[in-house]
């Protein structure tokens, strides 16, 4: 025994020893660990120091390879790995994936490291600054030094503007209201390059089309006083005379069916004038209206480049032309005035599209569904988007208790886009994208096997917009659904009697009112290490109809053609935080609370409207919707057939750290925990209801996971256990190794994309 543990101690020594990595290292090299920067001035803050410091470790190169309290795994694997001949295989990825070739410390080049030292700290102001080189050894290991003595730091004594009296040096001087060089601030080679641009894009605003910032220079005059400096701010003498000028807008001339083959001047006879546009459109595809709500630009504007800028990405996201392009030319004797042209590619104004889609939802139902859609992208000729679709599917639930009770669907929809907002008086968006106003009809009969038929019919008209890339709004000012059953099975019935729940879902409901939602996202900057996406949103019913008929009782409700309109108000916040860790590392969290109050005409929430939590995009170690509400345990009435669970209240945390295990297969650690709550108590739910121990109520599950990657289609795999119960203030005893515990806690997951 003592030779046994002698030995494994010898392994683990061994192992520690090889992740070192320092067998890669040629005879006379030494491993290269990193870079110690010194920052010798005491006269300066610890925080300014510190800020220097780091500054300075990003700009040293090569950085060294990673290392974890000493071993460097990267290293141990490219030794591993050995000689590899072939770009591909597994060797190959073992030594350049996850492997990393050792950083010799005969590839630092000091000189050349002290030299981007020193042009950093004098473009901060340090301009009497030194840096010294220096490097230590360590048996087979090498670090550099690099002492840095700053001393004072310059500020900015003084600013100097052009004098003269003309329009550009006018405007410049103007702009200086809102400069980012301020005197008493230290001097900042960046701030100042930074300016300049500052300086561009405002003389851009006035209608100097053709200025540039490299038409500006900045003198630096050191010799002024002690450590402070005067800047001057001077226009160039070799600016041409186009730059010095203030162009206004003459024609504004639009192709709007223009080919590569097209020349400038066809079809020139078939020009006609609507306000301010020449406009070439022979086929009269387009009615002239859509360009006076998407262009900026009238005759006579000064030019302006945030006009510029929101005229084509409005054309763009008009979702009508293939290819926008602009261009600006000045006019022959007129001094001062540019012609802007447009030439617009409209995209095919009619398609059908065909699709075979793979579906996943929180129920834990995969199926396949068959979508046929047909677009006119001109309808009326303004760039409406008319969209008629119809759709077949069938869905089956792989596993949970309800196993078996496949779903068909199959139904049509019908979708109207106006590249505006139709409303009765005249209203303008400033934002570079079109806003938009929506009519949606839709229908569904959703046949639920052994069970039901549902039938659900929805209309709605409403708005939506962006304010920028980042924020978007989306405003119904009606939505009316429903729902009515038939064909409901002996079998359900039965269910019914047993469990009263089991008939919400079945319940004939009509729900019309407004709902607003406001998302904001700025996942789209990858390079970012913190990201977020956010939404919100409100959801009203019969309100105004309930306070017309004077509905104040769910116990006598009103009517509207025979049905029970439903009063609530609903909120939702979905709120996710992305952190990236470097390469494909990441962790995402998301955070779900919602809450729902029906009053006057309803009592409870519609059963479309309710909550549920569970399944496969939600808390993974739990059947779909089988949690809640509260503490309330469906599963211990023995029923035959468990409804789906909903709640007034919803309550969800997750987080999940995702990484690249090899090529498009990914990998993920997660942990989820929520629950649902009803407002009111439930006899036939004991316990169901929110109380002031919400917290020690919530469901707890943990897993792994693979994703399969397919750029087209992300296959998901999860497997979970639950860690904690809803109806258990401890915490699931866990033991993988107990065939009956797998077989009551292990939950597997197959799902499409991530699940956030």
């Amino acid at each position: 025994m003592k030779y046994y543990k002698l030995l494994i101690l010898l392994i683990i020594l061994a192992t520690i020893s090889s992740c070192t990595g320092l067998k890669a290292v040629p005879e006379g090299d030494y491993l290269y660990t990193g870079a110690k920067v010194k920052i010798e001035d005491k006269d300066i803050s610890k925080r300014e120091r510190n800020d220097v410091k780091d500054q300075i470790k990003e700009l040293l190169i090569p950085k060294p390879n990673k290392s974890i309290l000493g071993l460097r795994p990267a290293l141990f694997f490219y030794n591993l790995a050995g000689d590899v001949k072939k770009e591909k295989g597994f060797r190959y990825w073992l030594k350049y994936k996850l492997g990393q070739e050792p950083v010799l410390f005969s590839k630092v080049d000091m000189d050349y490291n002290s030299d981007i030292t020193q042009n950093y700290v004098e473009n901060i102001g340090y301009f009497n600054a030194t840096t010294v080189a220096d490097s230590s050894s360590h048996g087979r290991t090498a670090k550099a030094k690099y002492n840095v003595t700053l001393r004072k730091q310059y500020i900015i004594k003084s600013i100097t503007l052009p004098a003269d009296s003309t329009v550009l040096s006018n405007e410049i001087n103007k702009s200086m209201r809102r400069t980012l060089l301020k005197v008493g601030k230290p001097y900042n080679l960046q701030n100042i390059k930074d300016e300049r641009s500052r300086i561009d894009v405002r003389l851009k605003e006035k209608g100097f089309f053709y200025f540039d910032e490299n038409y500006l220079l900045f003198q630096v005059d050191s010799t002024v006083a002690n450590h402070e400096v005067d800047l001057i701010l001077k226009i160039k003498n070799e600016i041409p005379a186009v730059a010095q000028k203030q162009y206004r807008i003459n024609d504004i001339i639009i192709y709007s069916n223009f080919t590569l083959n097209d020349t400038v001047s066809k079809n020139r006879d078939s020009a006609f004038v609507y306000n301010d546009f020449k406009i070439y459109d022979r086929e009269k595809m387009f009615k002239p209206k859509i360009y006076d709500r998407t262009l900026y630009f009238h005759k006579d504007d000064l030019y302006n480049r945030t006009n510029h800028n929101l005229s084509l990405n409005r054309l763009v996201t008009l979702g009508t032309f293939k290819f926008v392009k602009n261009q600006f030319t000045v006019v022959e004797g007129k001094d001062g005035y540019l012609d802007a042209t447009y030439y617009l590619t409209p995209l095919p104004r009619k398609s059908i599209r065909f699709e075979v889609l793979a579906k996943t939802n929180s129920a834990n139902y995969n199926g396949t569904e068959i979508n046929t859609n047909w677009s006119n992208r001109n309808a009326f000729r303004g760039a409406e988007l008319l969209t008629l679709g119809t759709f077949v599917g069938i869905e089956t639930q792989f596993s949970g208790q309800n196993k078996g009770f496949n779903v068909y669907r199959f139904g049509g929809e019908a979708t109207l886009i106006w590249p505006r907002f139709i409303v009765p008086f005249k209203l303008r968006s400033a934002s570079g994208f079109v806003p938009r106003t929506k009519l949606n009809l839709f229908y569904e009969n959703q046949v639920r096997t052994k069970l039901y038929h549902l039938n659900t019919f929805k209309g709605s008209f409403g708005y939506l917009w962006k304010e920028s890339e980042r924020k978007e709004h989306e405003l119904k000012l009606t939505e009316i659904t429903y729902v009515n059953s038939t064909s409901v099975s002996n079998l359900y019935k039965d269910e019914i009697i047993e469990n009263p729940s089991l008939g919400k879902v079945i319940e004939e409901q009509l729900i019309f009112g407004p709902s607003y939602s406001y998302t904001f996202t700025n996942t789209m900057q990858k390079r970012k290490k913190h990201t977020f996406y956010f939404k919100g949103s409100l959801d009203f019913s019969g309100n105004l109809a309930g306070l017309v008929m004077g509905a104040t009782s769910s116990v006598d409700p009103k009517e509207i053609a025979g049905v029970a309109f439903s009063q609530f108000t609903k909120a939702e916040a979905d709120f996710r935080h992305y952190l990236n860790l470097g390469g494909e590392l990441q962790v995402a969290s998301r955070a779900i609370v919602g809450v729902g109050y029906a009053y006057g005409n309803s009592r409870e929430l519609p059963y479309i409207k309710q909550f549920f939590i569970g399944g496969t995009n939600s808390v993974r170690a739990f059947r779909a919707r089988s949690i809640g509400p509260g503490v309330f345990d469906e599963s211990a009435l023995n029923n035959t057939f468990l409804p789906d669970q909903s709640g007034d209240i919803k309550v969800e945390f997750n987080t999940e750290l995702r990484g690249k295990i090899y090529n498009f297969i990914k990998g993920a650690v997660f942990v989820d925990a929520g629950n649902i709550w009803l407002l009111n108590e439930d006899s036939n739910k004991p316990g169901g209801q929110i109380s002031s121990k919400f917290l020690e109520q919530l469901a707890i599950g943990t897993g792994v996971g693979l994703r399969f990657d397919f750029s087209f289609l992300v296959l998901r795999t999860d497997l979970a256990f639950p860690l904690k119960y809803p109806t258990s203030a401890e915490f699931n005893n866990i033991d993988p190794l107990d065939k009956r515990w797998r077989k009551d806690n292990l939950m597997f997951n197959l799902a499409i994309g991530y699940p956030f």
